[in-house]
């Protein structure tokens, strides 16, 4: 997959492609920004490269589980996964999806670009169900996933703790299949 973009928001020249090992160092790097300074993920201590491999290898370039990241000149601009949402094999066609966005890019689309190549692919595989959950407050994210056609199922009250307090997560989900 390669998409290009022309005049959106993420700016000219941007494209959306598979995630490969050779993207690891910016993509953890990206990932501990969140893991260091915010609560929008619940690790609290920051990854190595080795450490993240395992997650990259989970997330081949065919199937229901990818790996997806928008660059621009070389330069990564953030990405997009969809994973397991459970292991039991009957949560098989649903995935939890997230988008991560350099820190330096937030607000110019990137999240926007790649939720749209995801949701793109995911329509091809064997998906039912995405879902997404969002620490709140984050209005941004909330937007995001609504603009995407994501409604709000609950929210999961002060399940994770971090910077010395308690977070909620809202959950939302999106149906992206006909049941089969």
């Amino acid at each position: 997959m390669s998409a290009q973009t022309t005049g959106h928001q993420a700016g000219p020249g941007a494209r959306v492609r598979p995630g490969v090992e050779e993207d690891l160092a910016e993509l953890t790097r990206i990932y501990n920004h969140y893991v260091i300074g915010t609560p929008v993920t619940f690790d609290i201590e920051p990854f190595t490269v080795d450490r993240r491999r395992p997650w990259l290898l989970e997330h081949p370039d065919s199937g229901p589980h990818r790996l997806l990241v928008a660059e621009r000149g070389g330069t990564l601009l953030g990405y997009a996964t969809s994973s397991a949402f459970r292991p039991k094999h009957a949560y098989a066609t649903s995935v939890e999806t997230t988008v991560y966005v350099a820190p330096e890019h937030v607000g110019h689309g990137v999240g926007g670009l790649l939720y749209a190549a995801l949701f793109e692919v995911l329509e091809r595989e064997d998906v039912h169900m995405a879902l997404a959950g969002v620490t709140v407050p984050n209005e941004a994210s909330r937007r995001l996933h609504q603009r995407f056609g994501f409604r709000p199922v609950g929210v999961y009250a002060e399940v994770g703790r971090k910077f010395g307090r308690y977070w909620d997560v809202e959950w939302f989900q999106k149906r992206l299949s006909r049941q089969r």
